[in-house]
């Protein structure tokens, strides 16, 4: 039981380690360098780059929160318990 606690308590370190890093990523693709890349006026099947890659990143972070919501989901024992009574 204590070796299954333990690997639990690390697996949500895990987690919160890779919010972390996902939150600074998604911080750092909206600043100055990478919006300034995309800016340009090519386009890509009539779609400008800048549109593209604003729009490709905010579905690219919902897919991320929506994998890690799933992980928490299915590590949380306590939900798991309450829907089977």
């Amino acid at each position: 039981m204590l070796n299954r606690l333990r690997h639990r308590l690390l697996h949500r370190m895990q987690l919160r380690e890779s919010w972390v890093i996902f939150f600074i990523m998604g911080i750092i693709m909206m600043n100055f360098p990478f919006l300034h890349i995309f800016n340009r006026s090519d386009t890509i099947f009539g779609f400008p780059l800048l549109f593209l890659y604003l729009f490709i990143g905010w579905a690219v972070s919902i897919c991320v929160i929506c994998l890690f919501i799933i992980a928490t989901v299915q590590t949380d024992p306590a939900r798991h318990d309450a829907k089977n009574p």
